[in-house]
């Protein structure tokens, strides 16, 4: 168990390096998901520009969504934008900063598809078949033949098994001229996405260089908080689930004790030190209390602010300050901070 332990931790502390790890192996299992599918044009003229397109957005859509959900800060980014205003400003720069992170991460998994997809050619050829220019790679002029039924012989140009249009055009004429015009969109594709990564990396920090140094430190701030908090919680409740176990055994004790049954009674030598880690938090409800405070107005970000235990909004619901300039004092430091 404590190795586990010790690797989760490792993960913690090495969080953004893991989460480039994980979106370069969705990468990478998009391209062998892509490569073990098994690509079935409908071949129908009214059905081949769904599937094709389909193919070619809907699994990017969702690998877009798994790289949120698999980012542990997603929840974190939600938590912040959604709690109310408080005692600490909200800086909407710090929030857009996460989000342009983890979607800088989470998208590219659905480029390597996209891509990938793109240089392949096979859903661009099933989604465009019944648009190739017939008049100039050809034969416009083959008889006996409506408009609806050119239609049904061109959406069977991916399925050479049943193609059965030599006459009007050769399959693989078609197959050509739709494969060269996916690479080449391909090509675009990847060049445009390394253009945009460029310019998100290199090029937006030079421009607003306090700015971003600001956001990015304050989206630490939180992220470190979040992860302290989460600690602080944990060892509490640990000590206040151990006190809670130590008294019910010592009252077992005394009752087993006044029955006649005499039991050796020890005192543990961790009581002590559990019982300082409480904080004055020794009940249900005012736990509870802490915890909904901590949500709803956060203590400022100002280590010389006085730190009131009652009075102030925090241990307290409805609670007005002592002192009504405070906050307004606090919020401007904070601001002044960031």
């Amino acid at each position: 168990m404590d190795k586990f332990r010790m690797i989760f931790q490792f993960f913690q502390s090495n969080q953004e390096s893991f989460m480039n790890g994980i979106c370069g192996i969705m990468a990478l299992a998009s391209t062998q998901m892509y490569s073990a599918f098994d690509f079935n044009c409908p071949c129908l003229p009214h059905y081949n520009l769904a599937y094709g397109l389909g193919i070619l957005l809907v699994p990017p859509f969702i690998l877009f969504l798994l790289g949120f959900v698999l980012n542990n800060n997603i929840s974190m980014l939600a938590e912040e934008w959604r709690r109310p205003q408080g005692r600490r400003g909200k800086d909407p720069s710090v929030l857009r900063y996460m989000f342009c992170s983890m979607a800088q991460r989470a998208m590219i998994a659905p480029a390597v598809w996209v891509s990938v997809t793109l240089l392949d050619g096979k859903c661009i050829t099933c989604a465009f078949c019944t648009s190739v220019p017939v008049q100039t790679l050809g034969n416009a002029s083959h008889p006996h033949l409506s408009q609806g039924e050119v239609q049904r012989v061109l959406a069977r140009i991916p399925c050479k098994d049943i193609y059965n249009g030599q006459q009007l055009i050769a399959n693989e004429v078609a197959i050509r001229y739709l494969r060269c015009i996916s690479q080449a969109l391909g090509w675009c594709f990847v060049l445009l996405m390394t253009t945009l990564a460029f310019l998100v990396r290199s090029l937006r920090p030079c421009f607003s260089q306090a700015a971003f140094l600001k956001s990015r430190y304050w989206s630490h701030y939180i992220d470190i908080e979040r992860k302290l908090f989460d600690e602080t919680c944990a060892e509490h409740a640990r000590s206040f689930a151990k006190v809670c176990i130590q008294q019910f055994f010592e009252g077992m004790s005394t009752d087993l004790v006044a029955t006649r049954c005499h039991l050796p009674r020890k005192a543990p030598a961790d009581a002590g030190e559990a019982a300082e880690k409480l904080l004055g938090i020794t009940d249900q409800s005012t736990m509870n209390m802490a915890l909904k405070s901590w949500h709803r107005c956060k203590p400022p970000l100002d280590l010389h602010s006085p730190a009131l235990p009652t009075g102030n909004g925090w241990a307290g619901e409805g609670q007005p300050p002592t002192h009504p300039s405070a906050p307004r004092r606090e919020t401007a430091a904070y601001y002044s901070w960031v």
